[in-house]
C-alpha cells in the first residue's frame, strides 16, 4: 500500500487524518501521522482555560481515541529528504529513525512569534499550548493568595500586575479572559479591590483586533476600560529584564506575568527539509494543497495546509493574496486536503480550495464578547453566546463538545472553580518532604 505521512497533529493534520479514513478505502493506503503531543488542542478556548472557564483536558482531543485507522506516533519529525522520500522521526525515548513514505503532508502549524527583546526569552509566557494557559492561570490564583498577604507597596503591585502583548485575537481575548478572572477573585479576597489590580496589554499599531470594524474595536477598549484594563496602542515593548517592563512611551513598571501573543510564525521543522518555502517561512503551495516550486510546478506527492502553508485565498480576501493563519482555514483545507488526496491515488483531479471568510467572533470574559460578519455586528452578552455556541459546536467530536458545554452549565450553577493547582510542577515535594532516608 502506498503510505502516506501527516506531520503534525493539529487542526490541519488532524482533520485531514479524520476525512482520510472516511474517504479512504480499506487497504488503499497506510495513514502515519506524527506528532509530538499525543493530542489537538483546540486553541481557540485557551483563554477560557486561562480564565478557569474550561476544564483543561475537555480542550484537547486525543489523537488515537479518535483516529482509529491512523498509526498515530507520538514523536518529532526532525528531517525531511522529499527526494528520497523518507523523513526522520525522532522520539523521546530511543534512537532516531527512518520513516519511508509516498506521500507528505505538512500540517506542522505555527509556533509563536518574538522578537530580540531583552528579557522576553527569560520571563515571558506564551499563550500557543494547554499548559500555557494552565500555567497562567495558576500563576495569577497563586499571585492573589500571595498578595493578600503583603501590605500596599511595589511588591504587592508587581504580583497584581498582568502584562500581554500583542492586541491581535489571541491577545484581546486572553486580556479580557483574566480581567474576568481577576475580578471574580477579588470576591475571595476582601482585603484587595480592582484598585490594587493592573491590567496592561501593549499593541504596537494604532489599533487591536484588525479583523473587526474600527467601531467594533473601538467598543471592546470602551468596555475594557470600563473593567479596569488598560491598552497601551502605538507602544512597543522595548524591555522585560527581570519583570521590570519598560515601554516605547517612557512608562515603566513591573510585573510577575507577562504573556506574549504577539504574532506566530510557521513552524521550523520546515527549515529541515528540501521543500520549497517562501519568504516568510511557509510552504509554497497551490490552491489544490500541493507544495510547488518557486516556478510553480507541483512537487509530487508533497501536500500542505494550516499555517505552515501559504495557501492561495481566491476569495481574494487574504493577507498579500494568502489564507490567514486561524483555525476556520486550517480546518477546512484538512478536510479538503483529505479529499484532493484520496482523488490523486485514484487518479482523480483535486478540486481548488476556497473559502470566504464567515466573521470573527470573540470572548471577552463571563457576559462579554463581539461578533462581527461584514457590516453586522454584535457585542455584549449576546455576542458572548454566540462566541460559545459557536466554538461549542466547532470544536471536534461530540464527546468533547459535551464536556466542554457540560462544563460550562455546571459553572453557571456552581461558579467558576479559582483552584490552583501549581504544585502539580513539583509532584514529589509532598513525599520527599517527610520521606525516610538511609542514614549515613
Amino acid at each position: 500500500m502506498p503510505r502516506i505521512l501527516i506531520v503534525g497533529g493539529g487542526y490541519a493534520g488532524f482533520y485531514t487524518a479524520l476525512k482520510l479514513e472516511k474517504h479512504l478505502r480499506r487497504g488503499e493506503a497506510e495513514v502515519v501521522m506524527v506528532d509530538p503531543l499525543p493530542y489537538m488542542t483546540y486553541q481557540p478556548f485557551l483563554p477560557e482555560v486561562a480564565a478557569g472557564s474550561i476544564e483543561p483536558r475537555h480542550s484537547v482531543v486525543s489523537h488515537r481515541r479518535h483516529l482509529k485507522r491512523t498509526t498515530v506516533v507520538t514523536a518529532k519529525v526532525t528531517g525531511i529528504n522529499h527526494a528520497a522520500k523518507t523523513a526522520t522521526i525522532t522520539p523521546e525515548v530511543g534512537e532516531p529513525y527512518e520513516l519511508d513514505y509516498d506521500h507528505i503532508v505538512m500540517t506542522a502549524g505555527s509556533v509563536s512569534r518574538t522578537f530580540p527583546i531583552p528579557g522576553v526569552a527569560d520571563v515571558a509566557i506564551g499563550m500557543k499550548s494547554i499548559e500555557e494557559a494552565v500555567a497562567v492561570r495558576d500563576r495569577l490564583i497563586d499571585n492573589f493568595y500571595r498578595a493578600a498577604l503583603l501590605p500596599a507597596g511595589p511588591e504587592r503591585d508587581r504580583l497584581l500586575t498582568v502584562v500581554v502583548v500583542g492586541g491581535g485575537f489571541a491577545g484581546i481575548e486572553t486580556f479580557a479572559e483574566l480581567r474576568s478572572l481577576a475580578s471574580a477573585l477579588l470576591k475571595e479576597y476582601p482585603g484587595l479591590s480592582i484598585d490594587d489590580t493592573r491590567f496592561h496589554l501593549i499593541e504596537a499599531m494604532g489599533r487591536i483586533m484588525p479583523e473587526v470594524s474600527l467601531k467594533t474595536s473601538h467598543w471592546v477598549l470602551k468596555n475594557l476600560a470600563q473593567r479596569a484594563a488598560t491598552v497601551h496602542l502605538d507602544t512597543q515593548l522595548t524591555s522585560a529584564v527581570g519583570g521590570v517592563i519598560e515601554l516605547s512611551t517612557g512608562e515603566s513598571f513591573e510585573s510577575d506575568l507577562i504573556i506574549w501573543t504577539a504574532g506566530v510564525m510557521a513552524n521550523p521543522v520546515v527549515r529541515g527539509t528540501d521543500l520549497p518555502v517562501e519568504e516568510r517561512g511557509r510552504l509554497r503551495a497551490q490552491a489544490e494543497l500541493r507544495i510547488v516550486d518557486e516556478n510553480g510546478a507541483v512537487v509530487e506527492g508533497a501536500w500542505a495546509a494550516g499555517d505552515v502553508a501559504a495557501v492561495p485565498d481566491l476569495t481574494g480576501g487574504g493577507v498579500g493574496g494568502f489564507c490567514v493563519p486561524n483555525a476556520q482555514h486550517a480546518v477546512r483545507q484538512g478536510k479538503v486536503l483529505a479529499k484532493n488526496l484520496t482523488a490523486a491515488l485514484r487518479g482523480e483531479e483535486p478540486q481548488k480550495y476556497v473559502h470566504k471568510n464567515l466573521g470573527a467572533v470573540a470572548g471577552l470574559g463571563v457576559g462579554y464578547g463581539v461578533f462581527q460578519s461584514g457590516n453586522i455586528a454584535f457585542k455584549g452578552l449576546i455576542a458572548w453566546f454566540m462566541h460559545r455556541g459557536y466554538h461549542g459546536l466547532a470544536i471536534p467530536m461530540w464527546e468533547r463538545k459535551l464536556r466542554v458545554v457540560g462544563g460550562w452549565v455546571g459553572h453557571f450553577f456552581l461558579g467558576r472553580d479559582n483552584v490552583s493547582l501549581s504544585a502539580r510542577e513539583k509532584p514529589q515535594a509532598y513525599f520527599q518532604e517527610f520521606a525516610s532516608r538511609p542514614k549515613a
